[in-house]
């Protein structure tokens, strides 16, 4: 049985720091598949899933997702700030909005920064994103509880970086085999020791939280 919403934001709080936490959020399936057979990874959880995705979001200040995965998983605007991440600036544009955060690098196409001048840019880091800076940047606009909603490269950039603090992680009661990828992944292998926080079963599907294990 699912807890109560006191009880789940009681669980996932985030701890009080003197600097932006990142905690990531994602579902898998039983043999590791970051989406569904259709391409999706909103579909895997079910409505548990869904519930705690939308307390995960009201706990955070802002969400940081891929562009990929913001188009492919029908992101628009939401009560918590999305902050969109593209090197090459292809902002869905239901998120071409004035205010909109965007996250890429110093050296962005000349052009899609002009198309998108309503826009919040953070812009930090040439060829690659400048990951502390940026972390930094949103701590000192107050927004220090960070949400990463994916997608795989972009949460695989973080955690080569070291720099994903949690992970909440839903594991649906599902095989699904194919090609999906992982919940991470990039070019090089690490290794970062985590804690178990809480496990939940509700109905088969697993809820659980693993903190960064810095010891």
């Amino acid at each position: 049985m699912l807890p109560d919403d006191t009880e789940i934001a009681r669980l996932y709080a985030y701890p009080a720091t003197d600097r932006p936490w990142v905690r990531s959020n994602f579902v898998t399936t039983l043999d590791g598949a970051a989406h569904a057979a259709d391409g999706r990874s909103g579909s895997l959880g079910g409505d548990v899933d869904t519930h705690v995705f939308g307390i995960l979001r009201s706990l955070a200040d802002v969400v940081v997702v891929g562009a990929g995965t913001a188009r492919a998983e029908g992101y628009g605007p939401a009560d918590v700030p999305i902050a969109v991440v593209s090197r090459r600036l292809d902002i869905p544009e239901r998120l071409v909005v004035p205010g909109q955060l965007v996250i890429t690098t110093a050296d962005a196409p000349a052009v899609e920064l002009a198309r998108l001048r309503d826009v919040d840019v953070i812009a930090l880091g040439t060829g690659t994103i400048d990951w502390p800076a940026v972390l930094a940047e949103l701590g000192r606009r107050g927004l220090d509880k960070v949400l990463c909603e994916g997608g795989p490269s972009l949460h695989g950039d973080l955690v080569d970086l070291d720099l994903v603090d949690e992970l909440c992680l839903t594991i649906a009661p599902v095989l699904s085999s194919g090609d999906a990828p992982r919940i991470a992944h990039g070019p090089t292998a690490v290794d970062r020791p985590m804690t178990r926080g809480h496990v939940l079963d509700v109905d088969g599907v697993l809820l659980t939280r693993w903190l960064r294990d810095r010891a």
